[in-house]
């Protein structure tokens, strides 16, 4: 468990965002404190994918605010919120490697972009981080030639290879199958640890969600409706949040 008195590392407030005359997020409050690993559930279309991105800054949102060490990031200039990206590491959904480069190019793409780096040092570290996800001997493979397990698996190494402050999970358990699935929670778990970064994972997973979160957020109809620990999830008297949590298929409950 984090730190209660530990500072707050990202803070996001009142935020908004549509796509036409659907609204995503609604005013959307949210606290990650430094160190800690904070898990955002909720129902495929909730808009988990969309909060991460703004606040990676991916997408810009319409309205509210969002700090990252004090520093409101919303509303920077392109070239000053490529700065800000520097804190953060992310491991997409779907891997998102490139199919043309071999393993260890993949995961030195962002050390080529941010550093001044030789190449022979570029994958010397990527054999590092590899080595530290679990990998080893696969710098030379393309990513073609990998099971789905191992594609998370090197994502993460390349989402690792930059020193990141701030990790970034969207649904790191999909596509996978259970044994795989378990095997990356213990891997976000490690990486926490050896690491010390601060993280947010987004999912639908609440096995995944049980294990690696220090406090669950739940995102229902564009906000945040609860926030606490695994446990007071778990138990908690929101009807909203037991019929996520339990999967159970009665229609959608409005909030009042």
């Amino acid at each position: 468990m984090v730190n209660s008195s530990l500072p707050t590392k990202i803070r996001v407030v009142n935020l908004h965002k549509s796509f036409g005359e659907k609204e995503v997020l609604r005013g959307v409050h949210l606290e990650v404190r430094q160190g800690e690993s904070m898990v955002v559930i909720g129902g495929s279309g909730s808009g988990k994918t969309v909060l991460i991105k703004c606040i990676i800054g991916l997408m810009r949102p319409d309205q509210g605010e969002i700090h990252v060490d004090g520093l409101e990031i919303a509303s920077l200039t392109e070239k000053r919120m490529n700065e800000v990206r520097k804190k953060f590491g992310m491991l997409f959904q779907g891997g998102a490697l490139f199919d043309s480069m071999r393993v260890w190019e993949n995961v030195g793409f962002g050390l080529r972009r941010q550093t001044h780096l030789r190449e022979e040092e570029i994958r010397k570290i990527a054999s590092e981080k590899l080595a530290l996800v679990g990998l080893k001997n696969v710098e030379d493979l393309m990513p073609a030639e990998l099971s789905g397990g191992m594609r998370k698996r090197v994502s993460l190494a390349r989402a690792i290879a930059v020193k990141p402050e701030i990790l970034l999970y969207d649904e790191p358990t999909t596509g996978i199958d259970p044994i795989m699935a378990d095997a990356i929670n213990d891997l976000i778990v490690e990486m926490k640890e050896k690491l010390n970064v601060t993280s947010i994972a987004i999912t639908h997973d609440m096995k995944s969600a049980y294990k690696i979160a220090d406090r669950i957020a739940m995102l229902y109809q564009g906000k945040i409706i609860e926030v606490g620990t695994p446990e007071e999830i778990r138990n908690s008297s929101n009807p909203m949040v037991q019929q996520f949590i339990e999967g159970r298929s009665e229609g959608p409950i409005k909030i009042l």
